[in-house]
């Protein structure tokens, strides 16, 4: 479902942003996207619709059958949809029923199936009905799951995450992990949280400094404490006492 082959990418300050990355993800599969604050995590998502890199990208992107390429742009939205870390920059109507609306109506599908997509999915997270809410009245809970409903009424095949559960309490969090283990659809989640990666992800690519430096099952490489110390990262607490085992180095294929 997503293939990116030598993707590297440099800021116009000359800042080297990605280098040489290359990763698939297979349909249905939830990957966690993990490394140090400014290893290239948000700027990877943001390549994989499109939102940045072009022209300025050297390498491939796949979704699908299709290249991440501006002729290409409409469609690969449409099958792609992100939520931003803060969703107070997804949020943008004055109702919450609005919001879900935007994307739908960008598809230009009829008033009647615009209606039925913002329904089911605000039920889809469990916020039927607050099409009359104001977005900004919500808790931080309430708003990421407008925004995941507005993303779900575009029916993607991809769902990119980048830090879904920060600033979340604990009843928010599991709340997320329990909705997001409902979707049926190609999940890549970038977070610091590697509880809920484990959680979520049977496997993991860990990035640092824009280079890909393993791939390869959850537990696997969050239980290896050399290779999470080395990049800035920490063992899941609830692997403290699993036995350490080696890594796999380099750019990973599919699972």
């Amino acid at each position: 479902m997503i293939r990116v082959e030598q993707l590297s990418f440099a800021y116009p300050d000359g800042r080297q942003a990605l280098k040489a990355v290359s990763f698939t993800v297979q349909a249905g599969e939830t990957v966690g996207l993990i490394g140090p604050n400014g290893a290239g995590k948000s700027t990877l998502l943001l390549h994989l619709n499109g939102l940045r890199g072009l022209p300025r990208r050297a390498g491939r992107i796949e979704i699908g059958n299709l290249s991440v390429d501006t002729p290409n742009l409409p469609e690969i939205r449409r099958r792609v949809g992100l939520l931003f870390q803060d969703p107070d920059d997804q949020l943008f109507s004055p109702s919450v029923g609005e919001d879900v609306a935007f994307g739908p109506q960008q598809l230009r599908l009829p008033r009647a199936e615009v209606e039925q997509r913002v329904r089911a999915a605000l039920a889809d997270v469990e916020l039927a009905g607050f099409e009359a809410r104001v977005p900004q009245h919500l808790s931080l809970g309430e708003k990421r799951r407008v925004c995941l409903a507005g993303v779900l009424a575009c029916q993607p095949q991809v769902l990119l995450f980048d830090e879904p559960t920060a600033n979340f309490d604990p009843r928010g969090r599991r709340e997320f992990i329990a909705l997001c283990r409902r979707l049926p659809v190609t999940k890549l989640i970038a977070s610091h949280d590697l509880e809920m990666i484990l959680a979520l992800c049977s496997r993991v690519l860990v990035l640092d400094g824009g280079v890909l430096v393993a791939s390869g099952g959850a537990r696997h490489l969050l239980g290896d404490e050399t290779l999470m110390l080395a990049h800035g990262l920490e063992r899941p607490h609830s692997l403290l006492h699993a036995h350490p085992h080696a890594f796999l180095p380099g750019a990973g294929g599919g699972g």
